[in-house]
């Protein structure tokens, strides 16, 4: 049975940090993209940053380069998003979400492609 428990949101403030974790199981994560995808409120989804399973190739959307670092343990099986130098405008719900590997165009983190989610942890950040 597949599961993705996502921790590590929290509040912090304008110019702060926070790493989230995304725990999963089940998933041969080789076989796998995993990405992080957020929704603000009245907003669509959108992706934020990916890691490919088969070599590690790592994708950020345009408007985190520079600020966050995706990363994975594959001894846990755990995918981390370092968030730095964090914006009002980065606060959501910020989903850990899986697809196999063959069925997307990883840089793409198309939603649609990904059958696997997480339940989500709310990132604000305000002053």
């Amino acid at each position: 049975q597949v599961h993705l428990v996502e921790s590590g949101g929290g509040l912090v403030q304008p110019g702060g940090s926070l790493r989230l974790s995304c725990a999963t199981s089940g998933l041969p994560l080789e076989y796998f993209a995993v990405a992080w995808l957020r929704q603000a409120p009245g907003k669509e989804r959108e992706g934020v940053s990916v890691i490919a399973g088969s070599d590690g190739s790592r994708f950020y959307a345009y408007s985190v380069k520079g600020r966050f670092t995706i990363s994975k343990d594959s001894a846990t099986n755990t995918v981390y998003l370092q968030m730095n130098s964090l914006k009002p405008e980065d606060t959501a719900v910020y989903y850990c979400a899986a697809a196999r590997e063959y069925t997307t165009v990883v840089a793409a983190m198309d939603s649609r492609d990904y059958n696997f989610w997480g339940q989500g942890t709310q990132v604000t950040v305000s002053s």
